[in-house]
């Protein structure tokens, strides 16, 4: 039963890591990056549509993201999309593709980005605990089932654990912040 617990828990927490990985993804470092606009949706027909739905992305050069609409009619459409996404882009279109071009980015704004993925993390450090506190409360409740020795031993199994996927955020981070500081 300990197993059963300590197996879910370590399966949640690699969703966790998972997902900060994923939200790391989308900040903007200084290089073009297709991931950025995953989070991107735009108009069509009335219902909001992700983007990769409608266009293909290329990174043709470091610093320049290409968007090929499947359907040319929709160009206006994505190009709205981009303009009012939180991503700060600049898009152009010459009516039959959309080119974004990152600008190198400022000191200033290096050190804001890496408050914000300081944040992403700390947040994926505290849903891999909340996971640990969660199992650990689940183990505590079958204490009649139990001996308290299994128990004992299940939850330092899950502190390793938990130790183990912090570990893994704290790596992610490093080596985010260590591609948002490179120029």
């Amino acid at each position: 039963m300990i197993s059963d617990l300590l197996t879910e828990a370590e399966h949640k927490m690699e969703l966790a890591t998972e997902h900060v990985a994923s939200e790391f993804s989308t900040v903007r470092t200084g290089r073009a990056n297709p991931q950025l606009l995953q989070r991107i949706t735009v108009e069509y027909y009335g219902s909001p549509t992700p983007l990769q739905q409608l266009a293909s992305i290329s990174v043709p050069e470091p610093r320049l993201l290409v968007v090929h609409p499947f359907d040319k009619s929709t160009v206006n459409d994505i190009e709205r999309a981009l303009q009012t996404s939180d991503l700060s882009l600049n898009p152009s279109n010459d009516g039959n593709v959309i080119r974004i071009a990152f600008p190198p980015l400022t000191e200033e704004r290096r050190k804001d980005l890496i408050k914000v993925v300081r944040n992403m993390a700390e947040e994926g450090r505290v849903a891999v605990r909340n996971i640990r506190r969660h199992s650990k409360n689940d183990m505590e409740a079958m204490h009649g089932e139990i001996s308290d020795d299994d128990i004992r031993r299940g939850e330092d199994e899950l502190q390793k654990l938990t130790d183990r996927y912090v570990e893994k955020i704290d790596q992610l981070l490093e080596n985010k912040e260590d591609e948002l500081l490179e120029v």
